[in-house]
């Protein structure tokens, strides 16, 4: 007997946060039978925002979409539905990731994620936190991003560009390259 074809939808929670609420949600989310994929949950100022990617049979996510409004709207929650697939990522065979530390201002995410998207690479998870100004020291940011290339990357070029980025922003960074060699091809000798 096959499987039922899955369904996907991904969810945003937002709202005030309290304890018990994730549980709330997950619990809602496991009593209609879907199955989280992925989650991720941060704290923004006093709101929460939890993501997260279902699966299930399609009776499943149509029934999540149907009573988690309800929910949300009991819990005070923005909420935000969109069905979406599972369909194979081309591979990426470089992996980058990049922590820095530098005096907060203006447009300075915005610096480090032109500069991935000048290297065409995709950006795949971003998080920065700025730690408030204390004594004589200022306000400093920190960002950590992870991306991926779909081609093959020549290291030294991104190193290179992310160093330059560094040092004309006075921050101190980290920069971490790992290149996948692609699968060769292989042949069947008869070796076991």
């Amino acid at each position: 007997m096959s499987q039922p074809q899955q369904h996907y939808l991904v969810i945003t929670a937002l709202g005030a946060d309290r304890p018990g609420i994730v549980n709330t949600i997950t619990r809602q989310v496991s009593s209609c039978g879907c199955n989280i994929e992925d989650s991720r949950l941060a704290m923004l100022g006093e709101e929460f925002t939890f993501i997260m990617f279902l699966s299930g049979s399609w009776n499943a996510i149509t029934l999540i979409e149907s009573t988690l409004p309800q929910k949300g709207a009991e819990l005070e929650l923005l909420i935000v539905m969109k069905r979406t697939s599972a369909s194979e990522r081309p591979p990426m065979p470089a992996t980058v990731w990049v922590k820095v530390e530098v005096k907060d201002s203006p447009h300075l995410i915005e610096r480090f994620t032109n500069l991935f998207h000048t290297h065409q690479m995709n950006i795949a998870e971003l998080a920065s936190k700025t730690t408030p100004a204390e004594g004589s020291r200022s306000a400093q940011l920190s960002i950590q991003i992870t991306a991926h290339s779909p081609a093959n990357t020549d290291a030294a070029i991104i190193e290179q560009a992310f160093h330059q980025l560094c040092t004309e922003l006075n921050a101190q960074g980290s920069i971490n390259v790992v290149s996948y060699s692609q699968p060769a091809d292989k042949h069947n000798d008869g070796e076991k």
